[in-house]
């Protein structure tokens, strides 16, 4: 409620509080002294008791309600508007790209990405756009220079964007000649040979051992060594792992969601007032300080927040398995796994152990050189 606490002092004090009763003004507290009389009425009886002559002097000590904040407001306007003026024009800067620049060796890639950046609208003295904006302008230039592009990220920092540029490479033809076999690289089972050069010595589904000849430069003519050549194709076959993941019974992670912005915040004390949007509900964040009051607890920082997500179980025996098969399939391609088995669960202390098994696909191609050419030297001569 809206009231003020007022001071009342002159030789007739004791008459002006018989007067207000008498013009019904409700008294909420009197303190009564000799020559000063202190009373607390609401706002609009305020407003009857300027309108009492008297000769005593009438002097607010304080307000509660919203007339206290009506008040501070009005007394503080200017120191006010020029605050909220000053904070404005801070994230009116903040919110402007006064630099671009591409990292790259070579002057050909960084002048082809500063044309497609200005292209898609993100340029110096432009505003800052949002997360989706920057992934679809990231995603329409490495389709468009697919050719000569491989991988691009786009970073702000403060009022500055950051691209990083990794180029293409084209493969080098290899001219290397020199004879060799393909052997297992694993211990595996084999699923697929797909031989371009070279004598086949092995089939599908057969069981090698790490280093056997799968396809042999070696070309015989019935049990006659003819040729020794390079041995061209790959191997695909079937490996298996034992894996063990120990997950703790009460789990905790902050998983990053890839989503991150920069923002101004207001410090003061351990309070942070930041100017965006839309919050983070989750986040960590690394702060540079634009500028710091050096008497007042009070500092203007931009923040670099990472949104997380953040994931709390409580695990047993029983609801283990699909976070542990999680896990392991996180060390391998998904749609290479073939088969994944749990074989066994142990509780220990606050952890779960879990042993999986897995048959991965895997390319098992590896080559050694024929070192033996006595062959080739007597077809030379």
């Amino acid at each position: 409620m809206n009231r003020y606490k007022l001071q009342i002092t002159g030789f007739s004090c004791r008459y002006f509080l018989g007067t207000l009763i008498r013009n019904k003004i409700e008294l909420y507290s009197i303190e009564e002294e000799k020559n000063q009389l202190i009373i607390v009425i609401n706002s609009d009886d305020y407003q009857k008791v300027k309108k009492i002559k008297t000769s005593c002097k009438i002097k607010i000590l304080n307000r509660f309600g919203m007339e206290k904040y009506k008040y501070l407001v009005y007394k503080y306007r200017y120191l006010l508007f020029f605050f909220l003026l000053g904070l404005s024009f801070i994230l009116f800067l903040s919110n402007i790209i006064f630099s671009v620049e591409v990292v790259h060796s070579k002057e050909e890639i960084r002048n082809l990405i500063y044309h497609d950046l200005a292209q898609y609208g993100l340029e110096k003295y432009h505003f800052v756009i949002s997360y989706e904006k920057k992934e679809k302008i990231k995603k329409k230039i490495l389709a468009k220079e697919k050719s000569k592009i491989e991988w691009l990220e786009i970073d702000r920092i403060g009022t500055k964007y950051v691209v990083h540029v990794e180029e293409r490479k084209k493969k080098k033809v290899n001219t290397d000649s020199a004879p060799r076999d393909i052997i297992a690289k694993k211990d595996t089972m084999i699923l697929s040979i797909q031989a371009r050069n070279g004598e086949i010595v092995k089939k599908k589904y057969d069981y090698v051992k790490k280093g056997d000849i799968i396809v042999s430069g070696t070309i015989k003519n019935k049990e006659n060594e003819v040729s020794k050549i390079r041995a061209e194709g790959q191997i695909f076959g079937e490996v298996w792992y034992k894996i063990r993941t120990e997950i703790p019974i009460h789990y905790y992670e902050e998983k990053p969601t890839g989503r991150k912005k920069k923002v101004v915040s207001l410090k003061i004390l351990n309070k942070s007032l930041s100017f965006e949007f839309k919050k983070y509900q989750n986040y960590s964040f690394h702060e540079t300080k634009i500028l710091e009051n050096p008497i007042l607890p009070i500092r203007l920082v931009f923040e670099e927040k990472k949104e997380t997500k953040v994931i709390k179980r409580n695990y047993n025996i029983y609801n283990i398995e699909e976070k542990a098969l999680e896990i392991a399939e996180s060390k391998f391609k998904k749609k290479n796994i073939l088969l994944e088995k749990v074989l066994k669960k142990t509780l220990k202390d606050s952890k779960i152990i879990v042993d999986i098994f897995l048959k991965v696909k895997e390319d098992v191609t590896d080559y050694q050189k024929i070192t033996d050419l006595s062959l080739r030297e007597d077809t030379d001569e």
